[in-house]
């Protein structure tokens, strides 16, 4: 009896490994200095988060990477956890000092690897800022095959783009 087995291929990634959370600031942030600044939102600034991103804004803590070069403010990055289908996926969402999206790139995901949103498709976040139009269908293009990712990580973008807004926009 001749037995077959499975290719090594099969066991191993489908995708080059991700980014560390201080690779992933360097890539968004190249050559500036950061500062790991920690938030515990009012009540208030909790439900204006959450109605401006309209999605769930999970707990009042949470953590900012300020990044600067110069002494200037050139961005904030906001690590966000979520939920996929069942296993969790870590974004950087890199926001410039206006309010739009410098970059979004994975650090972690759990799930299988076909269900991870290519590079070329996150991309289409960069420069959005956070308005009604930053939906999918609206101005994120669907990701075929991967639904739910699509829908975590633009809900993830709506989030940290509503934590920037409420955290650096009107606190001012």
């Amino acid at each position: 009896m001749i037995r077959v087995l499975a290719p090594l291929a099969f066991s191993l990634p489908l995708f080059a490994a991700l980014p560390t959370t201080q690779e992933a600031l360097a890539l968004a942030f190249p050559g500036a200095q950061f500062a790991r600044k920690e938030f515990a939102l009012s009540e208030t600034q909790a439900g204006r988060a959450k109605a401006l991103a309209k999605v769930e804004v999970p707990g009042r803590w949470l953590v900012a990477y300020e990044a600067r070069r110069n002494g200037t403010l050139v961005g904030v990055g906001f690590f966000d956890t979520h939920r996929v289908r069942t296993l969790n996926e870590t974004l950087l969402v890199a926001i410039s000092p206006e309010g739009r999206i410098l970059r979004v790139e994975a650090v972690a995901f759990h799930e299988p690897a076909e269900y991870m949103a290519k590079e070329a498709w996150a991309k289409q976040f960069e420069g959005k800022g956070l308005d009604p139009q930053l939906t999918l269908k609206g101005a994120i293009h669907p990701l075929s095959g991967a639904t739910l990712t699509a829908n975590a990580m633009t809900d993830a973008a709506r989030r940290c783009l509503a934590l920037h807004q409420v955290l650096y926009k009107e606190a001012k």
